[in-house]
């Protein structure tokens, strides 16, 4: 276990010296505890959690209030590492006060040490609105559903052709992250990155470059699904796709286990 008290300026400290700053989303007080435990760097609640948690369509149906029950039970399970949340789709969308307001929630209420923001190249007079009011801003930017038809790229998640359409838009890509580091954003969140347009950014800035989905080790840093790094959900029943655990599999089978022992008169396990 890292004992080590990670901060905002640590992270940039750990880029300028060459050091990986590794992080996950995570929504839940027992999964940000193990994450802790196990000296990662930083936690970012994201609206992913709609879909993968709650069984909402889309990120875009999860509130403000309950992106914030979600910050709330992270903060409380972690003072070392740096949390990051999700600012929700609409606040950004209905405008600068709107996004203000959302921003100050996020902070006081939820105990956010940054606020990740959307497709922020889109919106830099907000980021740089916040960095004013001394809110830190995790930039999200590069190929994302909402983006892809700024770059006239089809977008797939699952196409490969992704990180060829983002090396072709590499120096647009070195353009937006320079202005969002001028906008005082402290980290950019690099969507779909590739080793092109990735290694170009992160060279073109002096504030961490973090991916999730699409990143590697071009990157100044890397945050993963907790979900995807513990095998949960029901595309990992029986799959023999190369992950960290297959909890889905372990659970499946302890239920089973379960069930058996009672049908059969056993004293139940713990």
């Amino acid at each position: 276990m890292s004992a080590e008290q990670i901060t905002i300026p640590l992270l940039q400290q750990m880029k300028r010296d060459g050091r990986k700053s590794i992080g996950v989303v995570a929504w839940d007080f027992p999964t940000t505890r193990f994450a802790d435990l196990a000296g990662l760097d930083f936690v970012s609640i994201g609206d992913s959690v709609g879909a993968n948690l709650w069984g909402h369509d889309n990120p875009l149906q999860v509130t403000l209030d309950e992106i914030l029950v979600c910050c709330k039970a992270v903060r409380r399970a972690t003072s070392r590492m740096v949390v990051s949340c999700d600012m929700p789709y609409g606040p950004v969308q209905e405008g600068l006060s709107s996004a203000m307001k959302a921003a100050v929630r996020i902070v006081k209420e939820g105990g956010a040490d940054m606020i990740k923001v959307d497709a922020a190249a889109n919106h830099p007079e907000i980021i740089k609105e916040m960095a004013q009011a001394g809110i830190p801003v995790f930039a999200q930017f590069g190929l994302t559903p909402q983006t892809a038809l700024k770059y006239g790229i089809p977008y797939s998640a699952q196409n490969s052709a992704a990180a060829v359409a983002m090396s072709e838009a590499a120096e647009k890509l070195v353009e937006e992250a320079r202005m969002l580091e001028a906008c005082g954003a402290v980290a950019l969140d690099f969507t779909n990155s590739g080793p092109v347009a990735g290694k170009a950014v992160t060279e073109a800035v002096k504030i961490p470059c973090i991916g999730g989905f699409g990143g590697g080790p071009w990157l100044d840093g890397r945050v993963r699904l907790a979900q995807t790094v513990l095998g949960i959900g029901e595309k990992w029943i029986g799959s023999k796709t190369d992950t960290y655990f297959n909890t889905a599999q372990g659970t499946i089978d302890a239920f089973k286990a379960l069930a058996e022992d009672c049908r059969a008169g056993k004293q139940i396990k713990g």
